[in-house]
């Protein structure tokens, strides 16, 4: 059976970490793009020269051209300016829709089947203005902001109550910034709700609910307080898994649940809007 074609669109850093991660979980071929000449073929080709030490055989290569990403089933967009200090995901809109035109035009006119992601930011005015340029089906276009979201809402509360994030149940659903909303009453530890178990902790309703709204509060400024730690940029390896889970569940049909940024058609008495929601 063929290997799937997977396109990446930006080569900066979560372009970067998402073609390694790509690679080193065999999920196919990569094609890295860049408008930086030369850029993306350097970063795709120490990576692909690491193939016999981390043990993966697809092929992993870098392009300045939208010719080279054609036949590709899924593409991830991350290309646009990253945030600064200070800077909120809104302050990115008028300059990185200028690149999201040209992106959605490119993949519109060389790879019309592929389903995209959609990473950048702001989130939901980037995936909205790329359906509309690129004219593509509403279920091929997504955005991935809801399963960060709720990886920070899930590992804050790991971290609070001092168990294994893997067994924490947690989803943000809304905006991917002040908007966004994490759904406390069912946020969970194998079934067992988080609230009650920081109830518990403290023996103190008050001092838990305090507790909660402080993780709620994190969770929406937890890009900003990676942007403001950095200094020179924003988050790469956590919007890159994230990404990677989404595509995973592309690739394998794996039939899960996970909240993005989909177009809503009557759902939630919301029509004609991409809104962060269960998918």
């Amino acid at each position: 059976m063929a290997r799937k074609k997977i396109a990446l669109i930006g080569g900066g850093q979560i372009g970067g970490v998402l073609a390694q991660l790509i690679a080193l979980k065999q999920l196919g071929d990569v094609v890295l793009f860049d408008v930086v000449e030369d850029m993306p073929q350097g970063k795709t080709l120490d990576i692909a020269e690491a193939a016999r030490v981390d043990g993966f055989d697809v092929r992993v290569t870098g392009t300045n051209s939208y010719s080279d990403i054609k036949g590709s089933d899924i593409v991830i967009v991350t290309a646009g300016l990253p945030r600064k200090p200070g800077m909120s995901r809104d302050d990115l809109l008028v300059t990185n829709a200028k690149i999201m035109k040209a992106v959605a035009e490119g993949v519109r006119d060389n790879t019309p089947n592929a389903i995209v992601i959609i990473i950048s930011n702001p989130l939901d005015a980037m995936v909205t203005l790329f359906k509309k340029i690129s004219g593509f089906p509403t279920n091929r276009v997504l955005g991935q902001a809801g399963v960060l979201d709720s990886s920070r809402f899930a590992t804050f509360i790991a971290w609070e109550l001092g168990v294994s994030v893997k067994d924490v149940n947690a989803m943000v659903l809304g905006g991917h910034g002040d908007t966004m909303v994490p759904l406390v009453r069912y946020a969970n530890v194998n079934g067992i709700p988080a609230m009650e178990l920081i109830e518990r902790k403290y023996n103190d309703k008050a001092k838990a609910k305090e507790v909660m709204n402080a993780m709620v509060e994190r969770t929406k400024m937890a890009g900003g307080e990676v942007v403001k730690l950095l200094k020179t940029g924003s988050a790469f390896y956590s919007p890159a898994a994230s990404a990677i889970a989404m595509t995973e569940a592309i690739i394998y049909d794996e039939k899960r649940v996970l909240p993005t940024c989909a177009y809503l058609n009557g759902e939630f008495n919301i029509k004609g809007y991409y809104v962060g929601v269960p998918a």
